[in-house]
């Protein structure tokens, strides 16, 4: 029954969702498991079942778009770039060679291109968003925090040998897009929830993103403090 279920989703899948499984495989194989294959395939799920919450339907093409820009958000990543600049060249080719309609290109990339927290850090004001957008936003901030986010937070500083707590080393305030991008600045791990981690539950765009995010922020709260207890010796 539960591979007769799987052959099912694969038969409803487009043939550009198929290929795109098939890229985020291979381009993003090799990377530390902060950012892999699992990740874009994790925040593909949460994305799907936050539009179905959020009402969007297939009829326009919403979930196949939400879909796709799910999958291949962070395959241009630029903290996997060689210069650390963001690269979408790759997405917009595929979408391109998989001959998908300029609008629904468009539409994608306008996503991907504007999902990032380094692209929100320093806006004081709300803008307009779609609601393919709002879920594909808040399914990859999702994954950021909670107990997945604490995993990938620690799995990536460890990659980059970065220090797990230094209590000397604060929290960077006012963080500009070029400073929070800035890998050459001594920071923790720890400090990343801080900086990042415990600000995207207010950055949720949809009502089920913002829904979801109240468990996972308690737990990384809890988790911190029991992390500064142990730290101190006090635990």
């Amino acid at each position: 029954m539960e591979m007769e279920m799987e052959t099912e989703k694969e038969r409803g899948k487009s043939k550009a969702v198929r290929s795109a499984e098939k890229l985020v495989e291979t381009a993003m194989a090799g990377r530390d498991a902060s950012h892999d294959a699992a990740h874009a395939f994790r925040v593909r799920g949460l994305a799907l079942s936050l539009a179905g919450e959020e009402g969007l339907d297939a009829s326009n093409d919403s979930l196949e778009i939400v879909e796709l820009a799910a999958l291949l958000h962070d395959i241009g990543d630029y903290k996997y770039t060689e210069n650390f600049v963001e690269d979408i060249s790759i997405v917009e080719r595929f979408l391109q060679e998989e001959g998908l309609e300029e609008s629904k290109r468009e539409r994608i990339i306008s996503i991907i291109k504007g999902m990032g927290f380094k692209n929100e850090i320093s806006q004081t004001a709300h803008f307009q968003f779609s609601t393919e957008f709002g879920v594909v936003q808040d399914a990859d901030r999702l994954d950021a925090i909670g107990a997945i986010g604490i995993a990938r937070c620690f799995t990536y500083g460890g990659s980059v040998n970065q220090i797990l707590h230094d209590p000397k080393i604060k929290p960077r305030k006012s963080l500009s897009k070029e400073k929070y991008m800035n890998k050459d600045e001594k920071q923790t791990s720890i400090n990343h929830f801080h900086e990042k981690l415990f600000k995207l539950k207010d950055l949720m765009k949809t009502e089920a993103g913002k829904r979801r995010a109240e468990r996972r922020h308690k737990f990384m709260q809890d988790y911190l403090t029991e992390f500064y207890e142990e730290w101190s010796g006090r635990a």
